[in-house]
């Protein structure tokens, strides 16, 4: 039994084909392994707040040395960063936009990748300071694009900073088995969209095999 962490970040509702994509591979994944337990969190529609100055002073101070407004300032990201830990397997649709991810998806980071909770810094270790805490974990990362040759060699590879972005961050605090199904052509639509969401759709079958 696995616990599976669904996360949307598109906020075109049923007209986003990041969301239609995660939708079909986790129902296909549930009809595989009914036992599996899945908790989905839709960052599109309702959007994590940004870190401020009070949540940044929060994280940087002992738990137990928290003022009751500090403790209220970081209480959201120990929520985001428990359901975060408590999945074995991430399942994310994030559309690309300007090249990189939505604002939303990178507030949702910024409150979950966090010293002492998703890694750990020692700087006496000047060679490593940097110690990532969410080990063992497996995530799937559905995208979706308005055009297409963002792939290494793609005519478009140098404008791709989701990829690298995402693999970065993710495997920052440890993750890194990580899995990419990429959905382009949105924006030219017709049957260079079809292949793309057909291709998309053999993937999930594949990978829920």
């Amino acid at each position: 039994m696995a616990h599976i962490l669904h996360l949307d970040s598109s906020p075109r509702g049923e007209r986003s084909h990041s969301r239609r994509i995660t939708k079909e591979f986790i129902e296909a994944r549930m009809q595989a392994h009914p036992s599996d337990v899945v908790t989905y969190r839709d960052i599109g529609r309702n959007p994590v707040p940004h870190v401020d100055e009070s949540w940044i002073a929060a994280a940087y101070t002992p738990p137990e040395q928290r003022t009751p407004e500090l403790a209220q300032a970081i209480s959201l990201s120990d929520r985001l960063i428990d359901e975060f830990l408590a999945a074995d397997f991430y399942v994310i649709g994030i559309p690309m936009y300007n090249f990189s991810v939505p604002s939303t998806f990178k507030a949702y980071i910024d409150q979950i990748v966090r010293v002492g909770r998703t890694f750990a810094f020692e700087p006496e270790d000047t060679a490593n300071p940097y110690k990532p805490l969410v080990l063992g974990k497996k995530m799937l990362i559905i995208t979706a694009r308005g055009g297409s040759g963002f792939e290494p060699g793609g005519r478009n590879e140098k404008l791709n900073h989701q990829d690298p972005y995402l693999t970065t961050v993710f495997g920052f605090i440890g993750i890194t088995n990580i899995t990419f199904i990429h959905i382009e052509n949105d924006e030219f639509g017709g049957t260079s969209l079809a292949r793309s969401l057909a291709a998309a759709r053999t993937q999930v079958a594949q990978l829920v095999a």
